[in-house]
Parts: structure tokens; C-alpha cells; sequence
């Protein structure tokens, strides 16, 4: 049968930047096992599906799949997958509040502007944030080449959906320069249950205050090119520690200079606390798939 299909570039308004994502936008009867194999056909870090919702409040409903697992929730996938189908007419911003339903929950969605300016964001699921153990806080500096230790806050791990480790530096010299140990750093993940590694600098003085970098070798992705639950996730961290008040409860931040896919995230968290992330895309194919 064949399906409606696009792959959008997320988090940038530059075909062949920020990071793919393949979206089937008419899944409804797909079994578990052909959605698994798709994604692992795609090959990319994670490809959606677009189903009838469950629930009346919500616009739509989307699995989310890496080539190895399906994941209740994930960044750069749910704001690829609104503004695939908003840019396909299949979802209205006139026709009331949009609502993403996935298995981490029911999630808001906001559009600001519209064509090549298009601004869609998606709130991330509450993050729970918890200790790591001091003996993998220890081998952090060696997990990104023996750069000294974390400014801020202790690492932590976060959980929004997707579990992170959260490790600061100084600068943004420092998380463009690090020279990851991916085989460490799959260990500490799979020792603590994470996706990966998220290392990130806040310099709220610069024009784009935050500089990222997410590292999954556990998963099979060594370097994500930008990675919006782990934005996310060190949004939800820096309002809680009172460190977004000075920046409105906003700021953009960079992420995949490092590896030649330079992306731009919104990030923005609401006098609750909900965290959002954002930013443009672009479509790269469109077609259908014969699934």
C-alpha cells in the first residue's frame, strides 16, 4: 500500500543541515514489526508514524522508532513530524489548539509565524531528574577527553522521555573542541540507563547562549546532529536552578557544528515550568512508500 512520506530536516531552514527525520504520514494499520523494520531501513536516528488519535483532544498520534526501539518520546521527531503535517495541510492552526498524542502523553503544540519562517514547537514530557552514581561522575572527564570538571550544577541524569546524562562546561570552545571516548561513554550509559551523553555550555551573555552536544553510542548513534530532548531536558535543568530568568525564559541554542549539520533550537519554559523546544525545517523528499 502505498503511503504518503516525507524526510524533513528539523531544527533549520537549510536543506542538507540540522537533523533528518522520515515521517510516513498515513500509517493507520501498520503492525509493531513493519514500523520497527521501516525505521531500520530508514537508517536514521529515528523515523515516525502517523496514526488516527486516540483520545478527541489531540490533533494526531505518532510512534516513534530508532532502528533498534520504539521511544515514548523524543525532540527532534515531534517537531519534524507537526510541521510535516502541518506544511501537508493534514493539521490546522485555525481549527483550535494542536495536540500531539505519543506514549509519553498528550503534548502542546505552538506555531509561531508561517512558510519558510514557520517556528513549531512541542512540549517536552516533565522532566524527572535524578542522581548519578559519584564513580560515573568521576569518569565524566575522561568520557570527554579529560577536560577538568563541570561548572553549574552537579551532572545529573534527566529523564523527559529520553534519558540523558547532563554534563556542563565552561565554554563553547570546550564542547566544540571535546574529543568524546564513545566506548566510555557507551558504558556509562548503558550503567545508568541513558540514551547518551548530553554535554553543553551557558554563556548567557553570547547572542546563542547554549552550545550542545549529545553523544548515543549505546544506541548506535555516535554523535547526534541536534537533539531536542536533550535540549530539553538542560532547558527543564537551568529553570530549575533560576538560571533562565535573565533571558526571559527563552534563548536559541546551537548544536551539530561538529559534525557539519549546524541546527538552531528554541527553547522556552513556561511560568509551571513546562519545557518546549522548537525550531524550522525543511523538507528534503517527499513521496510515498510502498508499505
Amino acid at each position: 500500500m502505498l503511503r504518503p512520506f516525507v524526510q524533513i530536516d528539523v531544527f533549520t531552514a537549510v536543506p542538507l543541515a540540522g537533523n533528518p527525520v522520515a515521517v510516513v504520514l498515513d500509517a493507520n494499520g501498520l503492525d509493531d514489526a513493519t514500523m520497527q523494520r521501516f525505521a531500520r531501513w530508514t537508517n536514521l536516528s529515528e523515523t515516525t508514524f502517523v496514526l488516527a488519535p486516540g483520545t478527541p483532544k489531540a490533533s494526531y498520534r505518532v510512534r516513534i522508532f530508532t532502528p533498534m526501539a520504539e521511544l515514548p518520546f523524543a525532540g527532534h521527531p515531534s517537531v519534524g513530524t507537526a510541521w510535516a503535517l502541518l506544511d501537508a495541510g493534514l493539521i490546522k492552526t485555525d481549527s483550535g489548539p494542536l495536540y500531539q498524542e505519543c506514549n509519553a502523553g498528550l503534548l502542546p503544540i505552538s506555531v509561531e509565524h508561517s512558510g519558510a519562517a514557520r517556528v513549531v514547537s512541542v512540549q517536552a514530557p516533565l522532566a524527572r531528574r535524578s542522581a548519578i552514581s559519584p564513580e560515573y561522575i568521576e569518569a565524566l572527564p575522561r568520557a570527554v577527553g579529560g577536560i577538568g570538571a563541570s561548572v553549574g550544577e552537579r551532572p545529573i541524569l534527566s529523564d523527559v522521555g529520553a534519558r540523558w546524562v547532563l554534563l556542563e562546561l565552561p565554554s563553547r570552545a570546550q564542547v566544540r573542541s571535546l574529543i568524546p571516548d564513545m566506548e566510555l561513554i557507551a558504558s556509562i550509559s548503558q550503567a545508568v540507563r541513558a540514551e547518551g551523553l548530553a554535554v553543553f555550555s551557558f554563556e548567557p551573555e553570547q547572542a546563542v547562549p547554549l552550545e550542545l552536544r549529545a553523544f548515543a553510542p549505546a544506541t548506535g548513534v555516535p554523535e547526534d546532529p541536534v537533539t531536542g530532548s536533550a535540549h530539553a531536558a538542560v532547558g527543564d535543568w537551568l529553570n530549575t536552578q533560576g538560571r533562565l530568568q535573565a533571558m526571559g525564559g527563552r534563548y536559541p541554542a546551537s548544536q551539530g557544528s561538529a559534525v557539519g549539520r549546524n541546527g538552531e533550537v528554541h527553547v522556552s519554559a513556561s511560568n509551571d515550568g513546562r519545557v518546549s523546544i522548537g525550531g524550522r525545517c525543511c523538507a528534503l523528499i517527499r513521496g510515498a512508500v510502498d508499505l
